[in-house]
């Protein structure tokens, strides 16, 4: 199943299931099927409701009056989570992308830092350079969302607390990065982590350590990896981070980048205002972003 969340004039934020070209108003369906639609307020209504909320969805879907099918180009896309809880990210997780950046060998346990929340962006939204332009860079990612609430869970149980995968873009100021000499504020500017285009639940990915990654701009591939290459796999990512941060449904953890980004390129290359951002998995989707300067960005609107 593809969740989408989108705006509607007459309900604000609301959640979907997109079919081909359609989207499917999830509680609007459940409200003309006669059911309760408190599940279906919002993804993190959703994820909180648990597998049984899936399996009504799927009866909706199967089900779905006209009148909660909406033609998916109609509706302005928000990011599928559009305000998680946490965003747990992962550092020099792919031994390529951690040997290019300068390391001699792979980190003996993850790397954890943290993207906030206001950085999340969606599938066609501006990537919003920061005043100054402290060399923006790329990193395609595969983002895992949590299901229910985690803690202190052992590896071998650890996939039955993901809900589903989205693509990710952890975009990165690498000037602050480096100068700061730690992550958090070159990692958590204003739209620095575009996610989607949907959320495509773990039933339709089947093994997520060996899906296809790639990274392009303006077409050009920069980025071609897989996720099987990762060091730390997601079950080992689940077990190390709730051992000590407990993870809610909704929540998301950014599992690394492969080698190819922009700062470790010779020359450098960093985006610019003009460019078009890429971020390809497979099964996933594709995140599609244009770059612009610091006082051209611009809000989703409503229809």
């Amino acid at each position: 199943m593809r969740l989408v969340s989108y705006l509607r004039k007459d309900a604000g934020q609301r959640l979907g299931v997109l079919i081909e070209n359609a989207v499917i108003d999830l509680q609007g369906a459940a409200h003309i099927a006669g059911t309760t639609g408190e599940p279906f307020a919002d993804v993190l209504s959703f994820l909180a409701a648990g597998e049984s909320a899936l399996v009504e969805a799927e009866k909706l879907v199967h089900a779905a009056p006209k009148a909660s099918v909406i033609a998916a180009e109609s509706v302005p896309w928000l990011p599928p989570v559009p305000r998680p809880g946490k965003i747990v990210a992962v550092g020099l997780n792919y031994l390529d992308h951690s040997m290019e950046s300068g390391g001699a060998q792979a980190p003996k346990s993850p790397i954890l830092f943290a993207k906030f929340p206001n950085s999340i962006a969606g599938r066609e939204d501006e990537i919003v350079i920061p005043v100054g332009d402290p060399h923006v860079d790329y990193e395609a990612e595969l983002a895992v969302v949590i299901g229910k609430k985690a803690k202190g869970v052992r590896a071998e149980k650890a996939l039955e607390y993901v809900a589903g995968y989205m693509a990710l873009n952890d975009v990165s100021a690498r000037e602050w990065q480096f100068a700061d000499r730690q992550w958090v504020r070159g990692k958590s500017c204003d739209s620095f982590c575009p996610t989607g285009p949907w959320l495509t639940t773990k039933d339709e990915v089947g093994d997520p350590q060996a899906l296809a990654i790639c990274a392009r701009v303006n077409g050009e591939t920069r980025q071609n990896s897989n996720t099987s290459k990762m060091i730390f796999r997601i079950p080992q990512l689940i077990e190390f981070i709730t051992a000590s941060i407990t993870l809610e449904p909704g929540d998301i953890i950014a599992t690394g980048t492969p080698e190819g980004v922009g700062a470790f390129r010779k020359p450098p290359v960093f985006l610019k205002a003009g460019d078009v951002v890429e971020v390809e998995i497979e099964k996933l989707g594709m995140l599609r972003n244009p770059v612009v300067g610091p006082r051209e960005a611009a809000g989703p609107g409503l229809v």
